[in-house]
């Protein structure tokens, strides 16, 4: 069986849907919260089958808030990328994943954004990313890709949305699998928060299930492109 190692940034930010996708594959994972009491950024070593790095809530990469251990995570995702192991980064992770590969991140205010994306490469995914698809942003700063990144999706501004590095490593600026109560979550967990959520939680309440059914095909190009369904 394949192992993910995946990275939290707060307990409220979490794979989401997509621990379904994975379990019903027979994908297992572990969670790793450096912002715990004795929690760390895991070894390259402790890598197996690919790294997830979840998004951070009102933590970023480049303003106000920087995230404990970006160093040690910006490193750790170099490696993956050099040793050629998948790496998925949704939200400050794709911001991570941008700066290992060379790329940047911008600071911006802390955005929750329910809203659409727009696909900008018919072969996105293997061909599997829906022309659009759900849009969930809750992130301070953004990540800016290198310039040999290929732009899979764009947001409602024309930002990336969905970026590939080489073969198997892939940024979400909005997570794919977020829930309702993640958002809820985050504004609970933080003294931080984006003005006037509640029209937002609407938004996504009533998006629920268009999250859930364009998160099947995009979880089918995903894994197909990781190989984490090949054998070893």
């Amino acid at each position: 069986m394949k192992h993910l190692t995946i990275i939290q940034h707060t307990s409220a930010d979490y794979l989401g849907l997509m621990e379904d996708h994975f379990e019903g594959r027979r994908i297992r994972f572990s969670y790793f919260r450096p912002f715990t009491a004795g929690g760390k950024v895991p070894e390259a070593t402790a890598i197996s089958d690919g790294l997830i790095l979840l998004g951070g809530g009102p933590w970023g990469s480049a303003g106000e808030r920087i995230v404990p251990n970006l160093d040690a995570e910006i490193r750790l995702a170099r490696m993956c990328l050099m040793l050629d192991k998948p790496v998925i980064g949704i939200g400050l992770g794709a911001q991570i994943l941008s700066l290992a590969a060379d790329g940047g991140a911008v600071a911006t205010p802390l955005n929750f954004e329910v809203g659409m994306a727009q696909r900008q490469a018919d072969d996105a995914l293997n061909g599997f990313l829906p022309a659009q698809f759900p849009h969930v942003v809750y992130m301070r700063d953004r990540p800016e890709p290198p310039a040999y990144a290929k732009i899979l999706a764009h947001d409602a501004a024309g930002l990336p949305a969905l970026f590939q590095i080489g073969r198997k490593a892939f940024g979400f600026t909005g997570h794919p699998g977020f829930k309702l109560a993640m958002a809820e979550d985050l504004v609970m967990e933080f003294e931080e928060s984006p003005d006037n959520p509640l029209p937002k939680f609407a938004a996504l309440g009533r998006m629920k299930q268009q999250i859930e059914d364009a998160l099947v095909p995009i979880m089918t190009g995903l894994i197909q492109l990781t190989g984490l369904m090949e054998n070893n």
